[in-house]
């Protein structure tokens, strides 16, 4: 049988740039390889000599959808490094603006991104004609994620108030109940998204993941927890590259995050949910079994239920953190010092972490920071692989369709590799 090379030469409906080369080779799927060609950011290399109090502001701008996991991950670390521990309200705010970002990311991809590649349309504005009502509260949805970051953040994108310690200014308890009567709608939403995607055609395809997410003790993880895996990694977050590594390939300018002696890894809402099931209220539970889902998922595909899912945990969790505020003091008071301090947040493509290491005087001497989809590529490469492999015989339309789908399932976000790359340059 003949080779030949199937190329999307550019991907839509994903946070950056990146393209796919598949090659068949004798009737078999040879390689499948996601280049990331987006200009890398370095924003690793130029947060050495800055101030601890800069970083929040800097590494929000890593993402314009997901600022708040790049802020909460940077100021647990900075806390970490200087022996200071966040509690009470003012660390439920932060789990309430955190549910913020979850909303309005979670809804933006689930109906604006992935939703028209079930329904056989090229993208949300051609939907709308026969779903206008469906787009209209995945809008909603969005807003009332943003309203929260704007009411906690000072603004919608790339949010100001956060600070080491706490926040620069928090609310009071009267400006915190109009969100309540838009979260209670985000809710319902949410609810009635998860029964209608749950309805879509979804291709038939289990891959045996090793999940990896953030456990609590009793929570469902946002902001903090242990590093786990469903195959025996139970780490403290200072230890991850003890057991997990990245590696430059040429093809990318985001790295690679592998387990080390072990390969690829899945983060995000899927994992989470296989990882922490236990830890969601029964109502959503209920909802995950109405929608035809068990405690744990293997279906990439199936992922856009499990985001739906944690669209309405997070409306819930916002409305009893919002019940239960009362008006703390904004932060607490830290000192610079010298050392190394590590903070770990679930961002909604998965785990984001930080590492800092600080002079005596709170400027950053190093930085690493390594965002969720970086962690995912190898995963989405084996998927692409899989779901090739099942679909060899299809037209060359037909596959190019099937593996943009795949990658979207991951909600990827090319946008956010923040690495400084070292280029080796060989003449001959």
């Amino acid at each position: 049988m003949a080779t030949k090379t199937i190329k999307v030469e550019y991907i839509s409906r994903v946070e950056g740039e990146g393209a796919l080369d598949l090659e068949i080779a004798g009737g078999k799927v040879t390689s499948a390889q996601l280049r990331i060609f987006e200009p890398p950011r370095f924003f690793e290399a130029f947060l050495r000599g800055r101030g601890h109090e800069e970083i929040p502001d800097i590494v929000a701008r890593i993402c314009g959808i997901c600022p708040v996991a790049y802020q909460m991950g940077a100021v647990h670390a900075i806390e970490d490094a200087f022996g200071v521990k966040v509690e009470g309200q003012l660390r439920a705010l932060r789990r309430l603006l955190y549910c913020g970002e979850w909303i309005e990311s979670h809804g933006l991809h689930v109906v604006m991104l992935h939703a028209p590649d079930f329904l056989g349309y090229p993208d949300a504005i051609q939907m709308a004609a026969q779903h206008g009502d469906v787009v209209r509260r995945g809008l909603a949805l969005k807003k009332a994620g943003n309203e929260i970051l704007r009411v906690l953040g000072g603004r919608e994108i790339h949010p100001v108030s956060v600070k080491p310690g706490g926040f620069h200014r928090v609310p009071t308890k009267a400006e915190l109940a109009p969100l309540a009567e838009e979260l209670k709608r985000a809710r319902d939403i949410a609810v009635d998204l998860v029964r209608w995607v749950a309805k879509f055609p979804f291709p038939d395809l289990e891959q045996d993941y090793e999940f990896v997410a953030m456990r609590h003790k009793d929570e469902y993880p946002l902001n903090e927890g242990r590093l786990v895996s469903n195959r025996g990694i139970d780490l403290d977050i200072a230890d991850y590259e003890t057991t997990f590594e990245e590696r430059h390939v040429a093809r990318s300018t985001a790295l690679h995050s592998l387990i080390k002696g072990r390969g690829a890894y899945l983060v995000g809402p899927m994992a989470r949910y296989a990882l922490n099931f236990d830890r969601l209220p029964a109502s959503i539970q209920g909802l995950a079994a109405e929608a035809g889902l068990g405690p744990v998922e293997r279906n990439p595909f199936k992922s856009i239920i499990v985001r739906s899912l944690e669209i309405a945990y997070a409306s819930e969790e916002a409305l009893r953190i919002i019940a239960d505020y009362e008006r703390p003091e904004p932060a607490v008071l830290l000192e610079p010092r010298a050392g190394v301090g590590y903070g770990c947040t679930e961002a909604p493509r998965g785990i984001c972490w930080h590492r800092y290491e600080f002079e005596e005087d709170g400027t950053v001497k190093t930085a690493k920071i390594v965002p969720p989809t970086s962690q995912n590529q190898p995963s989405i490469e084996a998927d692409l692989m899989s779901v090739a492999t099942s679909m060899i015989d299809a037209s060359d339309d037909e596959i190019r369709h099937r593996c943009e789908q795949t990658i979207r399932n991951y909600d990827p976000c090319i946008s956010c590799s923040a690495h400084f790359l070292k280029l080796t340059v060989t003449r001959l």
